[in-house]
């Protein structure tokens, strides 16, 4: 099982560390993106939560709740793909 640690320059030992079921060929540079790939994935979580609403769904059907989620999702995409074009507009 592969496993990696951070170190910052100051300190003599890692401070942290990740175990992962990755195999054991996989070089360092991957090991540390795939573990790194978790803050995204919770500011991605949290940006749906508290900026596009996905916690303020109050109905009781499936077909509600699935049309709220599926256009916070769609919402997310949006501002994805706006986030990651070179060309768009930066705001003032």
């Amino acid at each position: 099982m592969p496993q990696t640690g951070q170190r910052p320059h100051d300190q003599a030992e890692p401070v942290k560390y990740w175990l992962s079921s990755l195999p054991a060929t996989t070089n360092h540079t991957d090991l540390v993106r795939h573990g790194k790939i978790r803050w995204r994935i919770e500011h991605d979580y949290r940006e749906l939560k508290t900026g596009l609403g996905l916690d303020h769904f109050e109905g009781r059907s499936w077909t509600g709740w699935h049309r709220h989620v599926t256009l916070v999702t769609a919402a997310h995409l949006f501002i994805t793909e706006l986030r990651l074009d070179p060309q768009a507009d930066a705001p003032a």
